[in-house]
């Protein structure tokens, strides 16, 4: 953030955290949407079955999981190419 003067670093930030939000809510929107989906299917109540809620835990424990490897299987990608990049 060089050569930024200090309203527009805070601008940037600011930017940057309501993408942060916005991305934050489209994953955690997609990950209750394919929950819900793959979990209930019984709604001849309003709370969840045992199966319901065991499910959804499950789910929610695996894409957590998943999305937290992926996370770090970029991070290692980018420190790769980084180190590539330097070596040039």
């Amino acid at each position: 953030m060089d050569g930024l003067t200090q309203a527009e670093q805070r601008e940037l930030e600011s930017r940057l955290q309501k993408r942060q939000v916005k991305e934050f809510m489209s994953v955690f929107g997609n990950l209750v949407d394919n929950c819900f989906n793959a979990c209930v299917d019984d709604f001849t109540s309003k709370a969840l079955s045992g199966r319901e809620g065991g499910c959804i835990a499950r789910c929610v424990t695996k894409s957590m999981t998943t999305q937290t490897r992926l996370g770090e299987r970029f991070a290692e990608l980018n420190a790769a190419m980084s180190a590539e990049m330097q070596k040039r």
